[in-house]
C-alpha cells in the first residue's frame, strides 16, 4: 500500500518485493574486483520491475555520476570481449542507464549499484526505496562458495553485491523495510548495522478478528470466489500464525 500510494502522488519508488530472491535462485558469479558477488538474473528484474513503474519519470532524470560501469558475467554468457567499462553518453537519462542495464547482461549488476548512488542524487522527485523480507539480507544466503573438492561455505547474505550496497539505511534516502515473519527468511539481529536509531517500528501479526477482516476484504475484492467461513479463518489464521503476507497469498487457495 505504502509503494501504491507513493507512486501515485509522483514519487521514485525503488521496490524490492522479495528480499529473498535476491539471495537465492538464477546464476551468481565471484566479482574479481570486489571480491562480492554479483547476481545478474535478479539485477534485470529489478531494473525490468523499476523501468516498467516508472519509465516516463525516469526519461526526465539525468544521470549525475558520471564514472564508467564495471562490467561483470552476464547471466550464462560469461563476459564480454574487449573493454570492460560501459560509458553513458553525458546528458543520459536515469532511463537510458535503466534500459542499458536490461539490454546488456554483464552490466546488469552495475547499473542496479549504480541506480543507488543515483537515487541519492535525484532532484526532480521525492524518493523511496521499499524493501520486504529486509531480514533475509542478515543472514546466509542460498549461495556456496568452494572451498575444495569435497566441501564448500555457505555466501552470506551481505557478500553478495545488490544487498550489500543497499541494505544500509543510513544516507538521504528514505527508506521503508518489512521484517517477514516466515521461518525461511531468517531472523534480524538486534542491532542492525547502518540504522538510524529509532526507526524500527514493530507490527503486531493480525488478530483473529483482524484475520476475518482481511479474508472478507479479500473476497469483496475477488481475490477468492468463495467466501471464507470462520472455519477457513480459522485454518489460515493458525496456519501462518498471523502473518499477513501468508495470509493473503493462502487466501486465493480456497477458490
Amino acid at each position: 500500500m505504502l509503494v501504491h500510494w507513493a507512486r501515485a502522488q509522483g514519487w521514485l519508488v525503488f521496490y524490492v518485493p522479495s528480499g529473498r530472491d535476491w539471495t537465492s535462485g538464477g546464476m551468481y558469479y565471484k566479482n574479481e574486483q570486489t571480491g562480492l558477488y554479483d547476481t545478474p538474473v535478479q539485477a534485470r528484474v529489478a531494473l525490468e520491475g523499476f523501468l516498467k513503474s516508472h519509465r516516463s519519470l525516469l526519461d526526465t532524470i539525468p544521470c549525475r555520476v558520471l564514472k564508467p560501469l564495471q562490467l561483470g558475467e552476464g547471466a550464462g554468457v560469461g563476459k564480454l570481449r574487449g573493454a570492460q567499462e560501459l560509458t553513458l553518453p553525458e546528458g543520459a537519462s536515469l532511463r537510458a542507464l535503466v534500459e542499458k542495464g536490461i539490454a546488456v547482461s554483464q552490466a546488469s549488476v552495475s547499473v542496479v549499484l549504480r541506480i543507488r548512488e543515483e537515487l541519492s542524487l535525484v532532484q526532480e522527485a521525492p524518493v523511496l526505496l521499499c524493501i520486504d523480507e529486509f531480514n533475509s539480507w542478515f543472514t546466509f544466503s542460498h549461495f556456496h562458495e568452494a572451498t575444495g573438492t569435497r566441501s564448500r561455505r555457505p555466501i552470506h547474505a551481505r557478500e553478495v553485491s545488490m544487498v550489500n550496497a543497499f541494505r544500509t539505511m543510513e544516507g538521504p534516502i528514505m527508506m521503508a523495510t518489512a521484517f517477514s515473519q516466515s521461518l525461511a527468511v531468517g531472523k534480524l539481529p538486534v542491532q542492525l548495522p547502518g540504522v538510524p536509531k529509532n526507526v524500527r517500528f514493530p507490527i503486531p501479526r493480525y488478530s483473529l478478528e483482524e484475520a476475518t477482516a482481511a479474508m472478507t476484504y479479500y473476497h469483496s475484492r475477488k481475490i477468492t470466489s468463495k467466501e471464507p467461513s470462520s472455519e477457513d479463518v480459522r485454518k489460515l489464521f493458525y496456519l501462518t500464525n498471523g502473518n499477513g503476507e501468508e495470509i493473503r497469498t493462502l487466501a486465493r487457495l480456497l477458490g
